[in-house]
């Protein structure tokens, strides 16, 4: 089961050590979203990062630095809903039902559904799925390899999501709440929690 991480919404001091650390851990892919940012940040993380792992690099926006740094590609959400014109690549999405990824499934390479547990980053975002609503979903085929769960995934429940049938985990609060941008001089406890969770989506 492939594993995604989604950065943290803000840049920060070593970012880019920690991002290449998990590469060099067995990361699948990175999403790298960084909201209401200036281009030239994302422009500086990615040339500190080592150009081996650009091609597993999805951008949420900014889309032109696809191209200029030959990356996986990008991904679409309400914040940035279309692709540039006459683009072609790899294209996912967010979605926020059932309904609709049964709808946008077969347009993407793969789709985000979300929240599937209760959000670790983001207080008071809780699971919009029953297990049984989950399970049903997948003997009808609308959860597949190319659904993403995204929402409250950590070392207690990402074997639930591999049973669930689910294509990939991405994360986020997972590893990011464990690291204190301000505080932590060193980030080994976040690089060791990874390793948990790359053992368990193996």
């Amino acid at each position: 089961m492939k594993l995604i991480l989604i950065t943290s919404p803000t840049y920060f001091v070593e970012e880019d050590k920690i991002i290449t650390a998990l590469f060099e851990e067995g990361l699948d892919i990175l999403h790298l979203r960084k909201p209401n940012t200036a281009p030239m940040f994302a422009e500086r993380l990615l040339t500190l990062i080592p150009e081996q792992y650009h091609k597993r690099i999805v951008v949420h926006g900014h889309f032109y630095l696809k191209e200029e740094y030959r990356l996986k590609g990008i991904h679409l959400s309400s914040r940035n809903p279309h692709a540039p014109e006459a683009y072609r690549g790899h294209v996912s999405y967010s979605c926020h039902s059932l309904e609709e990824i049964k709808e946008c499934k077969r347009n993407f390479d793969y789709v985000f559904m979300s929240p599937v547990f209760d959000s670790i980053s983001k207080q008071n975002y809780h699971s919009a799925y029953t297990p049984e609503d989950i399970r049903k979903a997948h003997k009808a085929g609308i959860i597949d390899k190319k659904v993403i769960a995204l929402g409250g995934i950590d070392t207690d429940n990402i074997i639930e999501v591999k049973d669930y049938g689910f294509g990939g985990a991405a994360i986020l609060g997972a590893l990011w709440n464990r690291f204190d941008v301000c505080g932590d001089r060193g980030y080994q406890q976040l690089i060791e929690h990874f390793k948990k969770l790359k053992k368990l989506a193996d």
